[in-house]
């Protein structure tokens, strides 16, 4: 007997539905094809036992199993649910008249118990788009499954469970998510706050206007000056999320599993902060069987590079494409992916391998040479990529034990969101470019023209600082962000000015 069951298979963030064909005939045997990988082959043995645990069988009978398309490669545990189902109605020990209008997904243990997946959400995405009545899963994924309106969602925790469902014994109870109600809930809560930094007014600036244009920044300053706290509270200015935001930013999460069981949507932007002995697979993703890296998972949000310098060279060298074009693309001999990467840059370092250059009351003190030496571990074209080069300089003792708090997080955020609005309207017939630093050639020259006094001021700088092209456009572009922040919709030399301030890596002596 003849019996197809539908499961899905991951490919990039997408997903792709696989057909799982299960034929009983005479004979001995079990045979297994569609190009599965080692997980699946071994599927066999942890099915046996659940049937055998739970008082079914696999049939003594020749058994092939096909996974429809052959030439595409599948990978994991979570087919063993499938196929366990499939195995199960076409020996007849189930009734199963409806199982083809259902995805079914789910890894078993021994005991018939179902272990959580990946890829959740592009599945349930791709099993409403094809029409297939309910999507079957792990109960620790049904509600990340459970967003996406109109498809049935339900999720078990045993095997039993779905045979009892299909035998009409006792069905499966839906899990049921109000999306937009899951997605405000965790809108507005964050961990950390602006207010909880004291002193660095001129940084908590330069982070404001960096937010407001979505601006790559580099803080550069001493051990203790508060460059890791400044960057782990950017998240909380940026725009809150949309609800196609939030929907992305999940999708990626959930294809590598990191949704969690207890969350449904990603509503907070995220923030990463690899170690820096990341490799550069790790970093942008790829891989034998292809993961998105860390510039992936904080599409939507901020990557921290804390320490730059001490990052490898060629690992720092991959991003500057993704930087550009807000995606990565990874090519292999047989597949290419491509992965968004809309991202935050923020990168910190020390001025020196001491961290106290030109300093001197510092116990170690670093040679001007040494400092070119550890600045020269970053590529000239990988910092014309950041927009914003700051200097932080340690908070004073009397700032430290001031009590009053400063300027919080949600009032910054305010003024962030008025001037993202302003781009939103101004970028509005565009499909690529939403703000500011997603502006190409084209878009700078319509939207930041410069009268007389400003190009004269601009020329000087270029000149005497020996910026190159691009660091050209990026001093216009965040110009142009400090414009939005006033809501003026021309570009004037104060504006420009305090561009040219945020280039202090392109300054000779910058820090003395």
């Amino acid at each position: 007997m003849l019996k197809k069951i539908f499961g899905s298979a991951l490919f990039g963030v997408e997903a792709f539905t696989i057909a799982i064909e299960v034929n009983v005939d005479k004979g001995i045997g079990y045979h297994l094809v569609g190009l599965p990988d080692n997980a699946i082959k071994e599927s066999n043995f942890r099915i046996a036992a659940a049937l055998q645990n739970n008082s079914y069988k696999i049939p003594g009978k020749k058994l092939i199993i096909n996974m429809s398309p052959a030439d595409m490669r599948k990978e994991g545990a979570a087919y063993d649910l499938p196929l366990a189902m499939g195995i199960l109605a076409a020996s007849s020990q189930i009734k199963a008249e409806d199982i083809e209008n259902y995805v079914i997904m789910g890894e078993l243990s021994l005991d018939g118990s179902v272990q959580s997946i990946k890829g959740a959400l592009p599945t349930a995405i791709k099993a409403l788009e094809d029409g297939f009545k309910g999507f079957i899963l792990p109960k620790d994924n049904a509600k990340e499954a459970a967003i996406v309106e109109g498809l049935n969602v339900y999720g078990v925790e045993h095997i039993l469970e779905v045979i009892n469902h299909f035998d009409k014994k006792e069905y499966i109870t839906k899990t049921i998510v109000d999306t937009r109600a899951e997605f405000q809930k965790d809108l507005e809560h964050t961990e950390f706050d602006f207010s909880d930094v004291k002193g660095q007014e001129s940084i908590k600036r330069c982070m404001e206007i960096a937010a407001s244009g979505g601006h790559n920044v580099i803080l550069i300053g001493p051990p203790g000056s508060g460059k890791t706290m400044l960057a782990k509270r950017l998240p909380t200015i940026l725009p809150p999320m949309t609800l196609q935001e939030a929907l992305e930013t999940t999708k990626i999460h959930s294809v590598v599993g990191r949704v969690g069981s207890q969350k449904g949507l990603i509503a907070q932007r995220p923030f990463r902060s690899p170690h820096h002995t990341i490799s550069n697979v790790a970093l942008v993703g790829g891989g034998s069987y292809p993961q998105p890296g860390e510039i992936s998972l904080s599409h939507n949000g901020v990557l921290f590079l804390d320490e730059l310098p001490e990052f490898k060279r060629e690992v720092l060298e991959v991003m500057r494409q993704p930087l550009e074009d807000r995606e990565v693309t990874i090519s292999r001999a047989k597949f290419t992916v491509t992965y968004p990467s809309s991202f935050m840059l923020v990168a910190s370092m020390n001025p020196s391998p001491s961290g106290y250059f030109n300093d001197p009351s510092s116990p170690v003190m670093s040679s001007p040479s040494e400092m070119q030496r550890y600045l020269g571990k970053i590529s000239g074209p990988l910092l014309d990529r950041i927009d914003i080069h700051i200097e932080v300089t340690p908070v004073p003792f009397e700032k430290l034990s001031d009590e009053k708090n400063g300027e919080s997080s949600i009032e910054i955020r305010k003024r962030v969101t008025k001037a993202r609005e302003l781009q939103t309207k101004r970028f509005e017939g565009s499909d690529v470019v939403h703000y500011n630093a997603q502006m190409n050639t084209k878009h700078i020259r319509k939207h930041c023209k410069l009268d007389e006094e400003s190009m004269q001021l601009l020329k000087i700088a270029m000149e005497r600082l020996n910026l190159s092209a691009r660091a050209y456009d990026r001093i216009l572009k965040v110009a142009r962000t400090i414009a939005d922040l006033e809501g003026v919709s021309s570009i004037d030399k104060t504006h420009i000015s305090e561009a040219i301030q945020y280039r202090s890596l392109d300054r000779e002596g910058w820090l003395g």
